[in-house]
C-alpha cells in the first residue's frame, strides 16, 4: 500500500490548499509528497512532468476574520488549471478567532463554512477540486430519528453544488451518508493497517493469538469495524450493546442504563475495543471496568478519533487502576498535548497514508489498493 509506485503523469498540477485547522498535519503530508516525488523522479524523470519537482505544494491561503465575526477566504497565488486539494479538521477546537473583543474557539460549523469559504475563493479556476475532511462533518448525525435536520447529507450536498468532485475521509460514522451524492466521489478509508502497526511496533508483548487475544465491539454500530479487525487478525469477537432509558433524553440521547455483554470468556486475554471515535469516553470505560471485573488480561483501545470532552482526568484514573492499558488514536483531528505526553496514549500517523491518497489521485491512479489493507496487516502478523 505505502510502496504503491506513481506511474501516469498528472492530471493537472497539484495544489493543496491547508486550512488553519489542519496545520500540522498538512505540512507532514507536504513533506512526504515532496519527498516521495523526488525519489521517483530522481529514478525515472524521462517518464514525468520535470516541473512538478517542487520545495511545496501547499497554496498560501488565508482565512480574513473580521472585528464582528464574518469572514471571506483568500488564495495568495495562482490556481488556474491546477489539481486543487482541500485538508481540514473540523474538529479542531484549538483555532480561535475574535469577535467583538472576545476570543471564540472554532466549532465544526465553522471550519466547515471556512471551507467552503475556501472553495468559493476557487471560483471555478480550479482544474478539479477535492474535499479530504478526515474526520466528516456531522458525520453522527447520519438519520432521523424523530423530526430531525440531517446534517451531513445537506452538507454534502452543499459540496457537490459547489463543484467539489471527490471526497474523502476516515473511518465515516456511517458510509451510507453518500447516498446525499450519488453522481460525486466519496470513499471513507480506515487506519486499521496503521492502528495494528502502532500496536506492533509499542508493545512487543502484545499476541496476536486467538488464544491471547479478542476483539471487542462497544455496540453494535462498530460490529462491522470489530468483525474487520477480528477477520485480519484471526481472533474471536465479542460485543456489549447498550440498555437504553427511552423515558428520557440527556445533552440530546437517551441515557444508558447498563452494558450487556455477549460473547465468548474473556479472563486471561488481552482485549482489543475497537471504534470510530471517543467523545466523552463513558462508554469505553465502563466496557473496560466491566472487562477488568470479567478477569481481562490487558485492555487496549483503538480509535481514530480521540476527543474526551468532558476531560481526560477519567482515563488518567483508569490508567493508574489497571483497567486501560494503552489507547491508540489516529493524528487526524486536533489532540492536545496533554493527551500526547499521558504515559496512556500513543499517537497514530496518518500523514504516510494521506499524502499516497493525494499522490494517487492526482495522477488518477486507483485508490483501491488504499481502501483494502489486508496484505499489509497479514504482513506484519508474519513478522
Amino acid at each position: 500500500m505505502e510502496e504503491q509506485k506513481i506511474t501516469k503523469i498528472p492530471f493537472g498540477q497539484l495544489g493543496i490548499i491547508v486550512h488553519d485547522s489542519c496545520k500540522e498535519l498538512g505540512k507532514k503530508v507536504d513533506d512526504y509528497i515532496v519527498k516521495r516525488r523526488r525519489e521517483e523522479f530522481a529514478s525515472s524523470c524521462s517518464e514525468y512532468h520535470v516541473d512538478e519537482i517542487k520545495d511545496s505544494y501547499i497554496i498560501d491561503s488565508e482565512i480574513v476574520r473580521f472585528a464582528n465575526g464574518e469572514a471571506k477566504g483568500q488564495l495568495k497565488e495562482s490556481i488556474r488549471g491546477k489539481d486543487i486539494y482541500i485538508l481540514a479538521d473540523i474538529g479542531n477546537y484549538n483555532v480561535t478567532y475574535n469577535m467583538f473583543g472576545h476570543e471564540n474557539r472554532m466549532s465544526p460549523d465553522d471550519h466547515f463554512q471556512d471551507v467552503k469559504r475556501l472553495i468559493s475563493a476557487i471560483a471555478g479556476k480550479a482544474r478539479r477540486i477535492h474535499v479530504i475532511m478526515p474526520l466528516l462533518y456531522e458525520s453522527r448525525q447520519d438519520k432521523r430519528n424523530s423530526r430531525e435536520s440531517l446534517d451531513c447529507a445537506m452538507a454534502l450536498q452543499e459540496l457537490e453544488n459547489m463543484g467539489v468532485e471527490n471526497i474523502f475521509t476516515f473511518d465515516a460514522h456511517e458510509t451510507r451518508v453518500q447516498n446525499a451524492i450519488p453522481q460525486t466521489g466519496f470513499e471513507s478509508l480506515h487506519s486499521t493497517y496503521q492502528i495494528i502497526k502502532a500496536m506492533h511496533r509499542v508493545d512487543d508483548q502484545i499476541c496476536f493469538d486467538k488464544d491471547a487475544m479478542m476483539v471487542i465491539s462497544p455496540d453494535t454500530g462498530a460490529m462491522d469495524r470489530a468483525i474487520y479487525y477480528a477477520s485480519v487478525l484471526g481472533l474471536d469477537v465479542g460485543l456489549f450493546y447498550k440498555r437504553r432509558d427511552y423515558k428520557k433524553i440527556v445533552d440530546g440521547r437517551n441515557p444508558i442504563i447498563q452494558h450487556e455483554y455477549m460473547g465468548a470468556e474473556v479472563a486471561g486475554k488481552d482485549i482489543l475495543i475497537v471504534d470510530d471515535m471517543i467523545a466523552s469516553g463513558g462508554s469505553v470505560f465502563d466496557i473496560a471496568r466491566e472487562l477488568k471485573n470479567k478477569n481481562a488480561r490487558n485492555v487496549y483501545v483503538a480509535v481514530s478519533f480521540t476527543f474526551f470532552t468532558n476531560g481526560i482526568e477519567k482515563m488518567d484514573e483508569y490508567y493508574e487502576k489497571g483497567y486501560i492499558t494503552k489507547l491508540f488514536s489516529t493524528n487526524m483531528t486536533y489532540i492536545p498535548q496533554k493527551f500526547k505526553n499521558a504515559e496512556w496514549f500513543e499517537e497514530v500517523d496518518m500523514s504516510k497514508l494521506i499524502s499516497l491518497l493525494i499522490d494517487t489521485v492526482n495522477y488518477d491512479d486507483s485508490v483501491s489498493p488504499l481502501l483494502d489493507a489486508t496484505n499489509k496487516i497479514k504482513k506484519i502478523l508474519g513478522k
